[in-house]
């Protein structure tokens, strides 16, 4: 059968354009998509495939010459149409294997892919383009926010030296705190438009670890002891004394999920677990665990943690403050020293945060190995006020007699912040009695609301009425 009956064939009506020819280059066949292609009108029988693909196959005494291997392997040719213009293709040459001297040329027109190409680099071009320039604003304004905040607060600790007034130094003692926040949100800012821009790098160096984690310690045992919370520490002796490694990004991700646990836990305890995992040449892999008996995460908000500007749930924020950035910031600084971040957590039974890094170790420094288990582990604590451990069990539970002697303590305190005007701490025990009465009935609720609010307004008069009512109740 000849090529040239190819018209009957199924090819015939194949999308991409199909050539047969011969070792003179002759074409014998070229189907319809090739055809139509080239705008051809009458049959491309006779022309020579060099025509078609000048910059491909090049005309010879003999027939044609071509620098492309036959097979399956696709090549990037130029078809030119019958009035000379054009158009990049895809294609591969084959031999045919029924007759020797015959060859099969399959192509596909790829102008509109190449076309889509430019606009997908185009558009990414400009979104690199928008990253930048918004980073780029993002730090500015940040960096100029800190300026006058600063500002703020050199002038309000001056002041604070120099008035007698009781009022007033309250009133500075809240621009001081308001400062203080502004500064940790601006540096959240920054860390977080570093690390997006991909300029974010690290600064190891030689550090005591121990002495890193007592200074963490110091950062929140105050408010931990002020709370009644428990604080334990637990540090593994395979650790060395000294380890290589950016000791101020491993303590922003600590106190990050320190304050966290403290801001979330109204009773009980927060635990800080530290153990050597692994070791490669120089290098060991440490695994921190933070653990909390908080209010605790549904299984299904896991997710929403670490991404950045999102919160568990809308009320989140408007509870307790935040951004949304640190979790998000933990887990690429935690990435970026060679691990990762994972949480475990029950609603209303508490989370357990867990990193992992890697650090250096010196050589001569490296501690000596011993099991887990032959009691040698280094135990740093600090108990809540009273010295015994809280169970937790039953204490969020509402109307069980843990969680009723849980409200009697903290409104005990609550009421001695207020008869001492220390309405910043009265707010730190509010918060906590409002955990406690999450599940209360809505007259309870009623109650705590309305002794909140006279919290916040720092009335006297109407936190004692309150803090009478709900005392009634329970």
């Amino acid at each position: 059968m000849e090529w040239s009956e190819g018209r009957a064939f199924p090819i015939e009506d194949a999308l991409e354009m199909v050539f047969v020819f011969n070792r003179t280059g002759i074409i014998s066949y070229a189907n319809a998509a090739a055809r139509k292609k080239l705008e051809y009108e009458d049959d491309l029988c006779g022309k020579r495939i060099s025509d078609v693909f000048p910059g491909a196959f090049k005309s010879t005494e003999n027939g044609f010459e071509t620098e492309h291997p036959f097979g399956n392997e696709l090549h990037n040719f130029v078809a030119y149409r019958k009035n000379l213009t054009c158009f990049p293709v895809e294609a591969r040459v084959v031999q045919s294997a029924f007759q020797e001297d015959t060859y099969i040329c399959m192509a596909n027109d790829i102008l509109e892919k190449e076309y889509l190409n430019r606009e997908i680099t185009h558009v990414k071009q400009e979104a690199e383009q928008a990253l930048k320039v918004k980073s780029e604003f993002v730090a500015n304004v940040t960096h100029e926010l800190r300026t006058p905040v600063n500002g703020i607060l050199g002038n309000t600790r001056e002041l604070l030296e120099t008035v007698g007034d009781e009022q007033t130094i309250k009133a500075l003692r809240l621009i001081e705190r308001c400062c203080g926040d502004m500064n940790k949100i601006i540096n959240n800012i920054l860390d977080f438009s570093k690390l997006e821009a991909g300029k974010f790098t690290l600064e190891p160096r030689r550090f005591h670890f121990r002495n890193m984690l007592d200074y963490v310690r110091k950062q929140h045992i105050n408010k931990l002891t002020e709370k009644g919370i428990g604080f334990f520490m637990t540090v593994s002796p395979q650790i060395p004394e000294y380890i290589v490694g950016d000791e101020l990004r491993i303590i922003q991700i600590l106190n990050n999920l320190l304050s966290n646990a403290l801001k979330f836990t109204a009773v009980g305890k927060i635990t800080l677990e530290v153990v050597r995992t692994a070791r490669v040449k120089d290098k060991i892999e440490l695994f921190f665990i933070v653990k909390d008996t908080g209010i605790g995460i549904d299984k299904a908000d896991k997710d929403k943690l670490f991404q950045s500007f999102s919160q568990v749930d809308a009320s989140i924020s408007r509870k307790y403050g935040g951004t949304g950035l640190g979790l998000n910031i933990c887990k690429q600084l935690a990435e970026l020293m060679g691990g990762k971040i994972e949480v475990e957590s029950e609603k209303n039974k508490g989370s357990t945060f867990s990193f992992s890094i890697w650090a250096g170790i010196c050589e001569g420094e490296e501690a000596e190995e011993q099991p887990e288990e032959d009691g040698n582990s280094m135990h740093m604590f600090e108990m809540a006020p009273g010295g015994e451990e809280e169970s937790t069990d039953n204490v969020t539970q509402y109307g069980t007699p843990e969680n009723k002697e849980a409200l009697k303590k903290n409104l005990s305190k609550l009421i001695l912040c207020v008869e001492m005007e220390n309405w910043e701490k009265a707010e730190m025990f509010m918060d906590t009695i409002r955990q406690l009465t999450q599940e209360a009935p809505r007259e309870v609720s009623r109650v705590i609301l309305r002794l909140k609010m006279a919290v916040q307004k720092e009335s006297y008069e109407k936190v004692t009425a309150g803090y009478e009512e709900l005392n009634s109740i329970l």
